[in-house]
């Protein structure tokens, strides 16, 4: 089944995203300094799942005309298989956002800016490795064995590790930057960089923006093989992959108060990579149906939040 997306699609959900930024950035408060509240989190979650599960419906109706039900059901299917995935995964990134803000005291009402400017950059990213990856798979399919072995290792790796806390003062990336940049000792509210005696410093809060530029990096190198394992059409991997970072924020702030009482759902992340990555390693002999793919993830995400609201029911 070949790549559906068409340059007219690819440029209309380009200007989508676009749009949305923009509304966000300068519309709906992203440059206004306040503290998300839950309520606005949840709306915005609420926003972005209603959005991807429209484009989902508007894809299948058009490939329904163009190509047939069958293309239509598989495409649709794998987008939201693909969602799935990267919003499950995504969750992740939310603990270590965590550990960052609270590591650098940073208030909730400066949260925010951060957030929208990791974004920005999470998505030019993202486009380059998700396009890079494909136009690999396509040169050289034997690479997604490689895919499918790094995320067998990586799921044992977090299985390993899900109680450990990353120490972030060795992260090399920080230490990098405390040393070649000029960093000013107090904060400065929410700018990135301020000026002192006509040279340009840097404060504490850009040195946050490099770490949730960092962290993203980092999980993307682990879920976009992922989504490759359910499809390798680039648009579908695209889109799906954009979806679930544009909600990223508001799930942030939804799940900011009571991440403690989702602490073994890092069990079922790590879960979820080991089966994707085994699903990849088996392929020449057994293909796993996208149907199946996308029950599995569904089990063991539900599975591992349910146990998560066991363990620390009554405040524990």
């Amino acid at each position: 089944m070949g790549d559906i997306g068409e340059p007219w699609m690819w440029g209309m959900f380009i200007a989508f995203v676009l749009v949305m930024l923009a509304l966000d950035l300068f519309v709906f408060g992203g440059r206004k300094v306040h503290k998300v509240s839950v309520k606005e989190a949840a709306l915005w979650s609420l926003a972005w799942l209603t959005l991807a599960l429209l484009f989902n419906g508007l894809l299948w109706w058009y490939l329904r005309g163009t190509a047939g039900d069958t293309v239509a059901d598989a495409k649709a299917l794998e987008f939201l298989t693909g969602y799935l995935i990267e919003k499950s995964l995504s969750v992740d990134n939310v603990f270590v956002f965590l550990l960052i803000f609270g590591a650098f005291h940073v208030p909730p009402e400066y949260q925010r800016r951060v957030l929208v400017y990791g974004v920005l950059g999470a998505i030019v990213m993202r486009a380059v490795m998700i396009l890079a990856g494909a136009w690999v798979v396509r040169e050289f399919s034997w690479v997604l064995y490689l895919f499918g072995a790094f995320l067998v290792v990586t799921g044992l790796r977090m299985l390993v590790m899900a109680e450990k806390t990353p120490d972030l003062e060795q992260n090399p990336v920080l230490r990098f930057a405390r040393r070649h940049l000029r960093i000013t000792a107090d904060d400065h509210g929410e700018k990135f960089s301020v000026m002192k005696n006509r040279v340009r410093w840097f404060t504490p809060l850009f040195l946050v923006l490099i770490l949730i530029e960092v962290t993203d990096l980092v999980f993307a190198v682990d879920s976009i093989p992922a989504i490759f394992a359910i499809t390798t059409d680039p648009f579908i991997v695209f889109t799906s992959n954009i979806f679930a970072i544009m909600g990223l924020r508001a799930l942030y702030f939804l799940l900011a108060d009571v991440a403690d009482r989702f602490h073994l759902l890092k069990y079922g992340l790590a879960l979820v990579l080991a089966f994707i990555g085994c699903k990849m390693l088996i392929a020449p002999w057994y293909h796993v149906p996208v149907q199946a793919s996308l029950l599995i993830v569904a089990v063991l995400i539900s599975a591992s939040v349910v146990a998560s609201l066991i363990a620390t029911r009554g405040g524990k």
